[in-house]
């Protein structure tokens, strides 16, 4: 008779199987409102397992260098044109100097991860606690796994230069647009924003111009935040030439900073008034 293989559920560091995995996960009983306010007196230490994701994350990430965030469905495989996309676009950008970033798990993720670990670059995945669990790919270099979602999208986000969006459902959805609303909101560096697959996401697109763009709730050129391709080579030079142009103008501004505060400084010991 063959073994079955006990069931395996991380826990930020902690490794469960069996009957000590939970029925719930910690980002649902962070958001539950069974409890009232008696969590703050039963569970003191939420607060601090919060922080010690930001630290461990931060801790992780810290010297990564310039690196992509490349997003896209889990559900994804081998022989799909999708999963190929995905190799290809990391393997072009490890090619161009960056590190790739990914949720860690299975699908496109898997296949970013693989492209960017095959290319001999540096292979990032986020893993999250999920009530099915993903588990974190075997092409992941470094990997940090995470308890809460929003500890987790910071990280995809604060170590990012730019963000690769190829299909995927409502965890893709999620991640893109959240992305667009912190550049559009300027909550972030305007990073570039590049999705792949014409067929996939023009039905998107035409329904935020036409419809959204339309009645007025974003302006026509919040459109240009976004970069559309179907070739995993123009994604990778989109993101190189968005990039670049992100650092000229960061320098630019930088050097007018700097030269209207040299300005003040003289004004302000030879003028008039003494001040």
């Amino acid at each position: 008779m063959t073994e079955t293989r006990p069931r395996e559920h991380r826990k930020g560091p902690v490794q469960l199987r069996g009957k000590q995995i939970p029925d719930t996960t910690t980002d649902e009983r962070l958001l539950s409102d069974k409890d009232g306010a008696d969590w703050v007196h039963s569970d003191p230490w939420r607060v601090l397992r919060i922080q010690a994701e930001f630290v461990e994350g931060f801790g992780a990430l810290a010297e990564l260098g310039p690196a992509v965030s490349v997003f896209g469905s889990a559900r994804f495989r081998p022989g799909d044109r999708e999963y190929e996309l995905g190799e290809r676009v990391a393997a072009g950008l490890v090619a161009a100097g960056f590190a790739v970033i990914t949720g860690g798990g299975p699908g496109v993720m898997e296949a970013a991860n693989k492209g960017a670990h095959e290319a001999g670059g540096t292979s990032v995945g986020l893993g999250i606690e999920l009530p099915f669990e993903q588990g974190m790919n075997s092409y992941v270099d470094l990997g940090v796994n995470f308890r809460y979602f929003f500890a987790r999208k910071t990280m995809f986000v604060k170590y990012a230069h730019a963000f690769v969006v190829l299909p995927g459902g409502f965890g893709t959805f999620d991640e893109l647009f959240e992305a667009l609303t912190l550049v559009q909101t300027r909550k972030v560096r305007q990073f570039p924003v590049v999705l792949v697959g014409t067929d996939y996401w023009s039905g998107l697109l035409a329904w935020l111009r036409d419809t959204v763009a339309a009645r007025g709730a974003i302006s026509p050129a919040d459109l240009d935040l976004v970069k559309l391709t179907d070739d995993p080579d123009e994604a990778v030079r989109l993101v190189v030439e968005g990039v670049r142009e992100m650092r000229s103008s960061e320098q630019a501004a930088a050097e007018e900073a700097a030269a209207a505060e040299l300005e003040d400084d003289v004004t302000g010991t030879t003028g008039t008034n003494g001040w």
